[in-house]
């Protein structure tokens, strides 16, 4: 077996987080979850109830516990990422922090993009924009990725660190962003799914699959950004013919459209990654084509 580590995990009430503390707990390490307590934790894990906000909170929650490493899940602002870095320095061997594709939203490369894309060292922070704000915080989500990681990285080796930047997530049966649910409902009534004219395809990841990446990046020693995606991309096309496969009689028609709102999981520039950083480190990845039936099936159910 693995060496035994022991593992915070900020956030983890649903999703992504669930999973991933039960994949650590089940892999025989020590789990402790932090959060507001809005959620109790799955049983064998200790539960820390702080506001992660609350410099004082936190601190006082944590007390004099030291850990081999660190993976939050709810990290969004650069001013959440140096109230991290000050509490959690001097406590932890690792820090892993959860950012996104999002932090690409400035590129648009036909080829599969790589960290070098975004250096977090040289991204501008600005800790006076209304971060607090949760209409501003959303739409500037990555933004707000991007400049948490740039704070990160500031200190160098003082504060080993490491960004996981996730592609699209699919899969199982929580899935509370509604976006299959969304093509689902149009193929079955027949309504029409908006897509751009160029419509882009992208990387994605199984809900289980990230949960494992993140497990697997706590126990590791690199540093720095590192992207975490499936091989392969996929199309809205191909997204939604997996979807009328599971709804009876379903097929999916598409109605382009030169301005205005499309569909979920339907882009007007590119938003792929390249995982070979995540491989030369040692992570096997699967891929897209071969899971995503059944991420459907776990969203939809078995009724579609």
């Amino acid at each position: 077996m693995e060496k035994v580590r022991n593992v915070l995990v900020i956030g983890g009430n649903r999703y992504v987080g669930k999973r991933l503390i039960a994949q650590l707990r089940d892999a025989g390490h020590r789990v402790t979850v932090l959060n507001r307590g809005s959620a109790p934790p799955p049983a064998g894990v200790e539960h820390l109830v702080a506001d992660r906000d609350d410099e004082r909170s936190l601190t006082e929650a944590l007390g004099s516990r030291v850990f081999d490493a660190v993976v939050d899940q709810v990290c969004y602002t650069p001013r959440q990422a140096a109230l991290a870095r000050r509490v959690l320095t001097g406590r932890t061997g690792r820090y892993v922090m959860t950012s996104t594709v999002e932090v690409y939203e400035y590129e648009d490369s036909p080829a599969l993009v790589r960290e070098e894309a975004v250096v977090p060292s040289t991204v501008s922070v600005d800790l006076e924009l209304p971060w607090d704000e949760p209409a501003f915080r959303e739409a500037h989500y990555g933004e707000g990725k991007r400049q948490a990681e740039a704070v990160l990285a500031a200190d160098g080796p003082a504060f080993p660190y490491t960004a996981v930047r996730v592609a699209h997530v699919l899969g199982g049966d929580d899935d509370f962003t509604g976006r299959l649910a969304h093509y689902a409902e149009r193929i079955r009534t027949g309504e029409p799914i908006a897509v751009p004219v160029v419509n882009r395809p992208a990387t994605y990841i199984h809900v289980e699959e990230i949960a494992g990446f993140l497990a697997w990046a706590a126990g590791e020693e690199f540093t720095g950004p590192v992207n975490a995606a499936s091989h392969g991309t996929l199309s809205t096309e191909e997204l939604c013919a997996a979807v009328a496969a599971h709804v009876t009689g379903g097929r999916a028609v598409f109605r382009p459209v030169e301005v205005g709102e499309v569909s979920p999981f339907s882009f007007r520039r590119s938003y792929g990654m390249d995982n070979t950083r995540a491989t030369r480190l040692g992570h096997t990845f699967g891929d897209a084509r071969q899971w995503l039936p059944r991420a459907v099936a776990e969203t939809l159910g078995k009724a579609g």
